[in-house]
């Protein structure tokens, strides 16, 4: 399956605490079927100090499952859902639902 979300996309949590915030998608764990998202699920997590890295709380983002984020779309923001669309010269494109409008290319 062609993924439908992928690490750079701007996402709208569509659930959870967060539900409303919009991110950019630092990285897609598929075989978890999460995704890291910029700035939502902030997580306190208690780091020991090492050699490269000093200790206390640190806040970090926690994997949100991909069921519960949903593309931006292009043109105004809110969320959409994803087609395929293949163009002339072969290639496959993503689709946002909403607004017909391309997501890349």
């Amino acid at each position: 399956m062609a993924a439908k979300i992928k690490k750079g996309d701007k996402v709208v949590v569509l659930a959870g605490r967060d539900k409303g915030r919009t991110g950019e998608v630092i990285q897609v764990m598929p075989k978890d079927e999460k995704a890291l998202v910029r700035g939502v699920n902030i997580v306190k997590r208690h780091q020991r100090q090492s050699a490269n890295q000093e200790g206390g709380i640190i806040s970090k983002e926690a994997p949100i499952h991909l069921s519960n984020v949903a593309i931006a779309d292009p043109k105004d923001g809110k969320p959409t859902r994803v087609g395929f669309e293949v163009l002339d010269d072969g290639r496959k494109v993503r689709v946002a639902k909403r607004s017909g409008e391309r997501i890349d290319g």
